[in-house]
């Protein structure tokens, strides 16, 4: 569905607590204005469902197309359970946008299948600044906030399964 008809901070089921779950958040630092908004929404949901700062690992990359290799150097060196990339790629003049759009939501999930853990898709693919903002903690609000209640309801599928 359209973050234009939907609100990305309101969830259509519960997300459940995250106690004992471990996070590792990867933030793209090219367009910082939004991804910083977009790392402060995914902390703020991680913490309001119960997850401590101590099972929060943030990592930084220079770009959207570096989040696959920054969320794969998370799952190899780290023990989370799940990995958040965020990142904001906002359409240009030329087919740049295409190509990073592309690689990187190829790269997230190639990441996922490959080390069995959920990388969630926290990347903003807009047609301009507005948009973005608008998709940052705007009047659609927090794709961060919803990449964090996606990796926490994966986490809790994956360990129902384990069970």
């Amino acid at each position: 569905m359209s973050s234009a008809i939907k609100n990305l901070s309101v969830f259509e089921s519960p997300v459940p607590t995250c106690e004992g779950m471990s996070f590792g958040i990867v933030v793209a630092e090219w367009n910082s204005q939004i991804t910083g908004k977009l790392l402060e929404g995914a902390v703020r949901l991680l913490k309001k469902q119960g997850c401590n700062d101590k099972d929060i690992i943030i990592k930084h990359v220079p770009g959207t197309f570096e989040l696959s290799l920054g969320s794969q150097l998370l799952c190899e060196h780290t023990d989370v359970d799940a990995v958040i990339a965020l990142g904001c790629v906002i359409q240009g003049e030329t087919r740049h946008f295409d190509f990073i759009c592309q690689a990187v939501s190829e790269g997230v999930t190639k990441v996922a299948l490959e080390y069995n853990t959920p990388v969630i898709f926290g990347v903003l693919t807009t047609n301009n600044l507005e948009q973005a903002q608008e998709r940052a903690g705007g009047k659609h609000g927090n794709k961060g906030e919803e990449a964090a209640a996606t990796a926490i309801k994966m986490v809790k599928l994956k360990n129902e399964l384990q069970d």
